[in-house]
């Protein structure tokens, strides 16, 4: 899908990545964007329990940790979300009568938490050596009040949109593998906010090529 007529800036805050940072989990990263940030650790594959086995693929389990108190229904339904987009990505029936368990916890949310979310839950598989289809990468978008669509916003920039979309794009032929929306916006809109995560998509899984070049080349 073509960007012309897109009223929209493609730019993305800053990024930061590390991997295997805990010792426990058999895989982790933790994952920035701008002021927003998630640590991602995957257990597994493990014994799973005899009633949530599932016998021609591993069971997932995700579970979203606030950075404060109690998960409430908001994670509940970020938790859904990445769940899906890790099913839809990972070849779990490579793994049957087993369990996979990926621990989100945000470390600092200054917007965008779900696309965060699901780029340190990408780079935590990775880091685990799961096998994987393909790749994906979280892009939120927002649109103000003018109909300019905004792209990875802040805190603020959410508060002050109209509409607020996160999809999830996967890295062989840029589908859409998730979308979670929130408030009013057109058939028309939502093809601008396709468009330009597609494009966005494209510097961030150049970001985790780098990332992963940059570790392997150390270890070298």
């Amino acid at each position: 899908m073509e960007l012309r007529g897109v009223n929209a800036n493609v730019t993305l805050r800053e990024f930061g990545c590390e991997q295997s940072l805990l010792s426990r989990p058999d895989g982790s990263s933790s994952f920035v964007q701008g002021h927003t940030s998630v640590m991602a650790a995957v257990y597994g594959p493990a014994e799973v329990k005899v009633s949530k086995e599932i016998y021609d693929r591993a069971t997932l389990e995700v579970v979203m940790q606030p950075k404060v108190g109690l998960p409430s229904v908001r994670e509940r339904a970020q938790e859904q979300c990445v769940r899906e987009t890790c099913e839809a990505s990972l070849l779990s029936s490579l793994y049957p009568r087993s369990s996979l368990t990926l621990i989100l916890q945000v470390l600092h949310n200054d917007g965008s938490l779900l696309s965060c979310s699901l780029n340190a839950a990408c780079m935590a598989l990775m880091d685990a050596g799961l096998s994987m289809s393909r790749l994906f990468c979280g892009v939120t978008c927002a649109i103000d009040t003018e109909g300019q669509i905004i792209t990875d916003p802040t805190a603020v920039q959410e508060k002050e949109s109209r509409a607020l979309m996160t999809f999830a794009i996967d890295s062989a032929e840029q589908k859409v593998l998730m979308s979670s929306t929130k408030g009013p916006f057109s058939v028309h809109e939502l093809q601008q906010c396709i468009a330009v995560s597609r494009k966005a998509s494209e510097k961030i899984f150049q970001f985790y090529r780098d990332s992963v070049n940059r570790r392997y080349s150390k270890t070298l």
